[in-house]
């Protein structure tokens, strides 16, 4: 059951205002709320699909022609042990 939180007007809240108020919520509708954040996140945007396949694009073509220093899996995984 969600509880009611009261902001302090009806002004739109910055980010840090939201959390400063969403912190006071009991730590399963904090739970509840960042699901319902994490769902809002996830739903397609054309618009942001597009700028990153054309970065993918990008970065794709570079590799093939050589343009990016690269860097092995072996390596990678090396150092994070």
């Amino acid at each position: 059951m969600a509880l009611p939180i009261t902001f302090k007007d009806t002004t739109m809240l910055n980010s840090q205002e939201l959390y400063q108020q969403v912190s006071q919520l009991p730590s399963l509708e904090k739970l509840r709320l960042a699901e319902l954040l994490l769902a809002d996140l996830e739903m397609p945007n054309p618009e942001i699909d597009a700028i990153w396949r054309e970065e993918a694009q990008k970065r794709w073509q570079a590799y093939k022609a050589g343009e990016l220093n690269t860097i092995s899996y072996e390596s990678v995984m090396q150092k994070y042990k």
